[in-house]
């Protein structure tokens, strides 16, 4: 049951502090490359309508960097939707906004936190996410080391650990995560550890 009197609160960023966490390394990684960045970047092509997470991009090299976190999937069909969505006309409206005819590179990267319950929802649902996201993480790591890819447009999820350090590997691809061990239980682990942090 719900009171009527009873306004609705709209989330922000701090309602979910995981989801915080992966983009604020995301985008502190990224703009240390050099790369602009922002976050939550709304985009319109007709009905359709969303946010992009992390968005990254070369104007020179025409190329475009789209991530969408993710810190559980509990619609796989729905994230599915979504990302489809999104790479099928956030390019095409960010390359009108940044006065570009069309990007030369798009990579759009499914980014999931390394935990028990996202490595089970991918070793339950592999063929589903092979076919979202059928491309090895190259042009992902080549952002992620400061270089954006030349051509193609690229479909890539990788597994990360916002928590990673020192020698620890910060993410892993999808074909790793079918088979490597979590970092964490679950996104509660991380929130705590989180919150010890803060």
């Amino acid at each position: 049951m719900v009171d009527p009197k009873r306004r609705q609160r709209r989330s922000n960023l701090s309602a979910d502090p995981v989801h915080s966490a992966v983009g604020e390394l995301e985008s502190g990684h990224l703009r240390k490359l050099g790369f602009p960045v922002a976050i939550d970047e709304p985009y319109q092509h007709f009905q359709f309508a969303g946010r992009a997470d992390v968005i990254a991009w070369d104007v020179a090299a025409r190329a475009l960097l789209h991530i969408e976190n993710r810190t559980r999937f509990p619609n796989v069909q729905e994230t599915a939707g979504s990302f489809n969505a999104k790479r099928a006309y956030l390019g095409r409206v960010l390359a009108e906004r940044f006065g570009i005819q069309r990007w030369q590179s798009e990579t759009h990267v499914i980014v999931a936190l390394w935990s028990a319950e996202i490595l089970h929802a991918l070793r339950s649902r592999s063929e589903t996410f092979r076919a979202l996201c059928p491309d090895e993480p190259a042009a992902f790591a080549g952002w992620w080391g400061g270089h954006a890819p030349a051509r193609g447009t690229r479909r890539e999820l990788v597994v990360l650990d916002p928590l990673a350090k020192g020698r620890q590997r910060s993410w892993i691809s999808l074909a790793d995560a079918l088979t490597a061990r979590p970092r964490y239980h679950g996104y509660a682990d991380v929130a705590r550890l989180l919150g010890r942090a803060a």
